[in-house]
């Protein structure tokens, strides 16, 4: 039987010569031009009043490309970053408020992207429809559906997509997933991750006039119109409002289940369930601030995700972090490049550590000098057709993972999967959150 990471290999490579980790060299970056190995490559970031914001920093001190785009219709975060990118480079980008005049411009070869989640696919899809390449920050959609609008748009458009699941570049990380797959620890078959924070309550909102810096209606997009604003909806707090958001499980869950499908080797799971709710206070954030989701892959493999943003204890020493069980030993893998191996008595055997940093609580850029690997491996698959990291394939089936995690939460039970394709079995309202509707005039089209 054809796997479903085979058929979406086949259906990318079929349509655009493009499958997962493999690009051919000399791809036409834009129309007319061709990108060669010493072409500057123009990048255009869109959303940039947080992540988005370090990350055109970030991709303004690489060599061999520069920042000439900046787009968000928050005018004072555009403002701030242009002002970040003058100051690095002494040029200054060509602001846009809104996405759609940004992708008429020829002023720019690649885009990053990093919006809330709600805009992500639609804004990953148009920019491959203007012929972009893009830097897709995680998760890669709101919901699963927009998954597959993805593969198959890049099977369509033939761009070169790098997804932001960066540990995939951390050289100590790879150095790891080598010894995992060596048998360093024996036959693994269960793992976990988790991630635990202290956030604050956001508050019940109160209806307020929309702020003179913001495009509100932008803003909102792809999502069907909410009428009324309030004063806790942005910036950040987004992320717990299904509507936009999709939880601490998206928001750093991903991440981490990403590491443990590398780890173990596995795609799609047979079963998923979780279990949490709003616990800590009484406030209009939708999502779970406590949960805990679990994957089985029929007998081969289980792995598990803990979230807790309102309670910051650690697990096994680690605030964020995954471990690998195995017959003879335990592989630990915390938030930065470091890995460490313990054996069954709990000694260390292994201790793995870098100079490069990881910073815990850092919700902006708390990995800044490893990024630039997976920038890198970005431009040099560009460039060359060096293998992607992260390429759609495998990071679309990570997120949707989580995805599905949050659909088992939110209709309170466990969920059969299709190991083929990720999609819910036998559950008709389940199935009713592996999509959305759309705000009239701002669907989806490959």
């Amino acid at each position: 039987m054809t796997s479903r990471r085979d058929f979406l290999k086949q259906a990318v490579t079929g349509a655009a010569a493009f499958s997962l980790g493999s690009i051919l060299p000399g791809f036409a970056i834009a129309p007319g031009r061709v990108m060669g190995a010493n072409d500057r490559i123009r990048i255009g970031v869109i959303g940039v009043n947080s992540r988005g914001r370090a990350l055109a920093s970030g991709f303004a001190k690489m060599k061999g490309c520069e920042v000439t785009c900046l787009c968000d219709c928050d005018s004072n975060a555009l403002e701030r970053c242009r002002e970040d990118i003058v100051k690095l480079t002494g040029k200054t980008p060509a602001g846009f408020r809104d996405i759609r005049k940004m992708m008429e411009s020829k002023d720019f070869d690649a885009a990053v992207i990093a919006t809330p989640d709600h805009w992500h696919a639609k804004a990953a899809i148009m920019a491959m429809q203007a012929g972009k390449h893009v830097y897709l920050e995680k998760p890669t959609s709101h919901n699963p559906a927009e998954n597959e609008m993805l593969v198959k748009a890049v099977a369509k458009y033939g761009r070169v997509v790098q997804v932001g699941n960066q540990r995939r570049s951390w050289p100590n990380v790879i150095a790891a997933m080598d010894e995992l797959k060596s048998g360093s620890i024996g036959k693994v078959k269960y793992a976990k991750s988790w991630y635990v924070n202290n956030r604050p309550s956001i508050g019940t909102g109160k209806v307020v006039p929309v702020p003179e810096w913001l495009d509100w209606d932008l803003w909102q997009g792809p999502a069907p119109r909410v009428p009324e604003y309030k004063d806790n909806f942005l910036h950040y707090n987004w992320h717990w409002f299904w509507h936009w958001g999709t939880g601490e499980a998206l928001n750093n869950g991903t991440h981490f289940v990403d590491l443990l499908r590398w780890g173990l080797g596995v795609d799609y799971p047979d079963l998923v369930a979780s279990v949490g709710g709003r616990y800590r206070y009484q406030d209009d954030w939708e999502t779970p601030d406590t949960q805990m989701i679990t994957f089985r892959f029929g007998d081969n493999a289980a792995f598990s995700w803990e979230g807790r943003s309102c309670n910051s204890t650690p697990v096994d020493g680690y605030g964020v972090g995954t471990a690998f069980y195995g017959e003879t030993g335990t592989m630990f893998i915390g938030g930065g490049n470091e890995y460490r191996i313990v054996d069954l008595q709990g000694k260390t055997v292994k201790d793995v550590r870098s100079d490069l940093k990881f910073e815990e609580g850092n919700l902006l850029n708390p990995s800044e000098q490893l990024d630039a690997f997976h920038f890198q491996n970005w431009f040099d698959a560009i460039r060359k057709g060096t293998r992607l990291n992260s390429g759609i394939v495998d990071a679309c089936i990570s997120t949707q993972l989580v995805q599905l995690g949050n659909i088992s939460q939110r209709v309170g039970r466990s969920l059969r999967i299709d190991t083929t394709n990720g999609r819910i079995l036998g559950d008709r309202q389940a199935m009713k959150l592996f999509s959305r509707e759309y705000e009239k005039g701002w669907g989806i089209e490959i």
